[in-house]
């Protein structure tokens, strides 16, 4: 038997041992994510559909729902990760998907929250890279990120973490808000905004292909900055969450060239407050036969939301895993 089909079986009977407590009633779990064009949104939805099991519904044998019992999650569009992580921490979410660099500043009060850390933040799976897409309109180019001074740049949008990693990135290379014109726009307005000749670049962290982008491809063109070797050094010098990736040639239409760019972890974040339990029975959800064959079918970055990567990096981060998933993966084998 495979790790994953061991841990299939492993995840079905726990998660009916853990969702027993809830199968008489409905317990709503709701799920922060990003805007409809980015790749959260989609994301969040799958695990929220993978770890459901409404009261009344079919039982998971008899080909229903497969998640906790009694369990309805639902996945929010919000602005992404520091809005989510906020929101776990002040139990205005259960859950919410951010990004690794922001999520451990947060949790320890460091860097732009300095004095303000979020300790009720707990991990639950590391999932996906997302990776820096800096773009351009059809046909331009630039060196460097110095280049982008006083142009018309979107950082993001408030209260995301590409914001966040944006801005000290491009205040590395002399670009600040004093000498750009930015807009503080979502990964779909940013893409509308460049087509239409508002914007000279914007940027956005997300696991491709994201579906803003592909329209914009598919309609205006576009092209993808590719960061050279020591600007992807100094970048994970100046936020080492941020490593080395690339987005494949040919992923968005008329971008036939690999882009070289920084990448960040996407996290499933928590709060330390939801019971052990649940918080067992949902990672166990997660991992289960049903929720993988979600994955596989759904935006092509659940392929890589797996068991074998759900670890990757956490003991590093300095965010403890939630009781309920560490205790999760020691019974799978996938810690010690």
């Amino acid at each position: 038997m495979t790790l994953l089909t061991k841990m299939s079986g492993m995840a079905f009977a726990l998660t009916l041992v853990a969702g027993t407590a809830v199968a008489q009633s409905p317990t709503f779990f709701r799920i922060g994510t990003g805007s409809a064009g980015g790749t959260y949104f989609p994301i969040g939805g799958t695990i929220a559909n993978g770890i459901s099991a409404p009261p009344g519904a079919r039982p998971c044998e008899e080909g229903g729902q497969c998640g906790v019992p009694g369990l309805i999650a639902i996945a929010q569009s919000t602005t992404a990760s520091v809005f989510n992580n906020t929101a776990v921490q002040n139990g205005e979410l259960e859950a919410g998907l951010a990004a690794a660099d922001v999520t451990r500043s947060m949790f320890l009060g460091e860097g732009k929250f300095d004095g303000k850390p979020h300790p009720n933040l707990r991990i639950v799976a590391n999932l996906y890279p997302e990776d820096l897409h800096l773009v351009l309109p059809e046909g331009a180019s630039i060196d460097s990120l110095s280049d982008l001074a006083d142009k018309r740049v979107g950082i993001a949008q408030a209260g995301s973490g590409t914001q966040v990693a944006v801005e000290m990135m491009l205040g590395e290379w002399g670009v600040t808000r004093d000498n750009m014109d930015e807009a503080e726009l979502n990964n779909s307005q940013s893409a509308e905004r460049l087509a239409d000749g508002q914007l000279d670049a914007y940027f956005y962290a997300a696991g491709w292909p994201v579906s803003a982008m592909v329209q914009l491809a598919t309609t205006k063109g576009m092209e993808l900055h590719s960061f050279t070797d020591e600007d992807l050094t100094k970048i994970n010098e100046l936020i080492p969450a941020y490593i080395p990736s690339s987005i494949p040639a040919g992923v968005y239409e008329g971008v036939d060239y690999e882009v070289k760019t920084p990448a960040v972890s996407a996290l499933l974040v928590v709060s330390s407050e939801l019971p052990e339990d649940l918080v067992y029975g949902i990672t166990a959800a997660m991992w289960n036969d049903n929720t993988r064959k979600l994955l596989d079918n759904g935006h092509a970055k659940g392929k890589q939301i797996t068991p074998d990567t759900a670890l990757d990096g956490i003991a590093a981060l300095g965010v403890p895993l939630h009781a309920g998933a560490e205790r999760f993966y020691r019974e799978a084998g996938l810690l010690e």
